[in-house]
């Protein structure tokens, strides 16, 4: 089992709070760069919550 499976087993059923994590983390990384690599950051953002599943909304749009 690799360290990414583990680490989605441990975050299952709380999604929401690791999507919080990544945000408050992006915005660190933004605000001790001065936003110099924020578009780097915010691409970095995506992915974890993709691959965390904390971003339903893209993933799972609603059904009309």
């Amino acid at each position: 089992m690799t360290v990414m499976d583990k680490l989605k087993q441990m975050l299952k059923g709380h999604e929401d709070k690791a999507g919080q994590g990544i945000d408050k983390a992006g915005d660190f990384v933004d605000d001790k760069t001065q936003g110099k690599y924020s578009s780097q950051v915010d691409t970095a953002q995506d992915k974890l919550k993709e691959q965390f599943g904390s971003d339903r909304s893209q993933q799972d749009p609603p059904q009309s």
